[in-house]
């Protein structure tokens, strides 16, 4: 089911959602179609599909159009949004450029997150009373607060002001909800991150549970969640357990893979480096008509970041990519700074290069650089042969927390000083074979512009240092304004909420 503003969602306590089939083995549920609320969650298997409802959402990381990574992209210094034009996706233009208002921003940033709080809210009140073994409900209930924190956490950086809702609301009060303050919404998801822990395995058996949440990924969400609040010594704590010994396994079981470019890997899932990762898969038949909504489980952002009609001579040498819509377009900033760098072969495709060698050609899009985010770039052998749309049945996974951010997070939680800050740093930067460099403040952030290139991360680390107002003055950013987003408008109509500032 798919509902398209905030008050909508709650409209469904009279109802079960729709459960969608998704991709990999612990979302592989059959459609169970619509059943009344009061019915439904008699045993097991529908809390089961309850918890899978609930991790459908995570999967706006890189689902559908309106995406987060391709998103916060286009706001950074890294990227324009690209596409076909200036009006190639209102929302995403706008935002790009900072004429972002109440009207241009999608609706979905806002409502979809919310209609995972609501699942995940309906899900615990209902869990007490099914049948079931105490210790496969309380993981169960660990989840969906494991997720229902990702999802305030993700409302609340985009948005700041926000209402805080942990019951199911009667249809009558949605409209009388009041925003709270983001000190409330972050003790909320500080509540729910540590009251999840103790009820998470340490490991997942990935063919059977891959893509759920295990007590690793809950502390590096935990260790990032207080980073944002300025709680270091919190966040050094639960990503020192995380990290383990830099360069190492650790207790977990993460470790920083030896080949970068094999982080990008389409079969190469759920590996070592993974903490938490969105699956995707080609067989979920997507096509146009339900694009972004619960039954669509394909990768978008694939497509997106692929060069428009893409071809190549007979006889070139030049990859065999899949053609796309040329959005996440690099900037000459990011080409720049990861020029000689060893990662920039697995970052970026330099289209440009190919063309004026004559081994390939393409049409430029919207501000093209030529240069193109590689990490996602589809190969033609990637395109889905089943049913739906081919574009929008892409699988490749998609990481919201990898092992080099959580080291990166954790040398940055150590104010960027003392050994161990200096064995995290050095670890990423050996990786790739670099040398070390003096560990900073500095030095921490640069590393992070070059190894998370591209992965949604480079807006959210000006804003919340405080270096957005100045590294985006040239796009139009605005200080006082921009570190947040507009609340869509149609969330406001008939509401007691109340704009963010100088919107």
């Amino acid at each position: 089911m798919k509902f398209t503003t905030l008050k909508f969602p709650f409209f469904a306590l009279l109802m079960i959602m729709t459960i969608t089939s998704c991709s990999e083995s612990y979302l592989e549920v059959e459609p169970k179609g619509t059943a009344l609320e009061a019915n439904y969650y008699k045993n097991e298997a529908e809390a089961y599909s309850g918890l899978v409802a609930v991790y459908d959402i995570i999967g706006k990381q890189s689902k559908g159009f309106d995406n987060m990574i391709a998103w916060f992209n286009s706001g950074s210094d890294d990227h324009f949004a690209g596409g076909g034009g200036a009006t190639d996706g209102a929302g995403i233009q706008s935002f790009s450029n900072y004429s972002i208002s109440s009207v241009t921003i999608p609706t979905s940033y806002w409502n979809e997150f919310y209609q995972g709080i609501f699942r995940a809210n309906i899900l615990l009140s209902k869990l007490p009373d099914v049948p079931m073994d105490d210790s496969v409900r309380n993981r169960f209930a660990a989840e969906a607060k494991a997720l229902r924190a990702y999802y305030y956490f993700e409302l609340v950086r985009m948005f700041k002001n926000i209402p805080l809702i942990t019951m199911p609301i009667p249809a009558n009060e949605i409209y009388d909800v009041l925003q709270v303050s983001p000190e409330e919404i972050y003790t909320q998801i500080e509540t729910d991150l540590t009251e999840a822990l103790p009820n998470l395995p340490n490991t997942l058996n990935i063919s059977t549970e891959g893509g759920r949440f295990s007590k690793g990924a809950v502390q590096a969400l935990l260790g990032k969640v207080y980073l944002y609040q300025g709680k270091n010594s919190q966040a050094a704590a639960e990503f020192a357990d995380v990290n383990g010994t830099p360069g190492g396994t650790s207790m977990y079981g993460y470790k920083l893979l030896d080949n970068f470019s094999d982080l990008w890997k389409i079969s190469n899932i759920y590996n070592s480096e993974s903490i938490i990762e969105i699956a995707h898969t080609d067989q979920s038949n997507a096509d146009w008509g339900f694009w972004g909504s619960g039954a669509d489980e394909g990768n978008s952002l694939n497509v997106m970041v692929g060069p428009r009609s893409y071809s190549r001579p007979s006889g070139s040498s030049a990859p065999d990519y899949a053609s796309g819509w040329s959005f996440s377009v690099i900037t000459q900033s990011l080409y720049d700074a990861l020029s000689g760098d060893p990662r920039f072969g697995a970052t970026i495709a330099d289209l440009k290069a190919l063309k004026n060698a004559g081994q390939a050609d393409y049409l430029p899009g919207y501000k093209d650089t030529g240069y193109f985010l590689k990490k996602f770039m589809p190969f033609t052998s990637d395109v889905s042969t089943g049913g739906g749309a081919s574009v929008l049945n892409y699988k490749q996974h998609v990481y919201a927390i990898r092992l080099a951010d959580t080291y990166l997070m954790e040398a940055e939680a150590l104010n960027g000083t003392g050994p161990r800050a200096q064995t995290l740093l050095d670890a990423v930067r050996a990786r790739v074979g670099l040398p070390s460099v003096p560990v900073s403040m500095e030095a921490i952030m640069a590393e992070r512009r070059l190894e998370l290139a591209g992965e949604g991360h480079r807006w959210f680390d000006l804003v919340r240092t405080g270096r957005a107002a100045t590294v985006l003055a040239d796009r139009g950013f605005t200080a006082n304004k921009n570190e947040i987003l507009p609340i869509p408008l149609a969330e406001l109509e008939n509401t007691q909420l109340i704009q963010n500032p100088n919107y």
